[in-house]
């Protein structure tokens, strides 16, 4: 599927290329790993998130702090793994998912490399009926893998720190991280997502806790 909503099946995708045999040879292992259409009913391999931030730097334990879902572009806003074609076209990686939509499980992770940290009094999303002082707001900008060479996976993702109380942004940055695809198989997409999302989150958390 690209982003103007249109079906791609393996076959297409190769046709439109079989005059281009060098390219076509090259293609064969990535267009086995793309989707071929949406709203397939085939068994997908689950895939999970993990991050393992430092406990080491400041400490905030007087300090409680809202996670809320972050916001990112529908494309992202699936349990779909995103692999860019090229700089206007998206696919979907074949016969694999996240553990549940992005969005979701990024705050997940978030919320979870907030409390292993230690160093604060509260972590909550939205509805736990905590105190808060902060938030920390984030979008999704990018969380992909690039299909050209080298294979890199590319995680962006922006962050405001936000004062509860008065409404005031207290800072703001954008975190980003690449690690290299070591390999053909899927899980070695999902393992390069994995470690720039870790780079990514323990960054967020060690940025939030300074700038409190």
């Amino acid at each position: 599927m690209s982003e103007n909503g249109g079906l791609m099946t393996g076959s297409e995708f190769l046709g439109q290329r079989a005059d281009r045999r060098p390219f076509l040879l090259a293609a064969l292992p990535l267009v086995a790993m793309l989707v071929t259409g949406c709203g397939s009913k085939a068994n997908n391999d689950t895939f999970d998130l993990s991050i393992t931030p430092s406990g080491q730097g400041p400490a905030a334990r007087n300090r409680q702090i809202l996670v809320p879902e972050p916001t990112a572009l529908k494309l992202l806003n699936s349990e779909q793994v995103v692999v860019r074609v090229s700089p206007s076209e998206i696919q979907y990686l074949a016969d694999s998912r996240w553990g549940d939509r992005l969005p979701a499980l990024v705050q997940s992770k978030l919320v979870e490399a907030f409390e292993n940290s230690g160093r604060l009094g509260g972590v909550g999303k939205p509805g736990q009926g905590l105190a808060i002082d902060y938030q920390v707001v984030t979008d999704i900008r990018a969380f992909e893998v690039t299909a050209t060479s080298p294979r890199v996976a590319n995680v962006e993702i922006s962050a405001k720190l936000l004062n509860d109380r008065n409404g005031t942004v207290r800072a703001q940055s954008v975190f980003t991280a690449t690690a290299p695809v070591s390999g053909q198989e899927n899980r070695d997409f999902i393992e390069a997502l994995d470690r720039a999302f870790a780079k990514v989150g323990a960054e967020i958390v060690d940025w939030s806790l300074k700038s409190m």
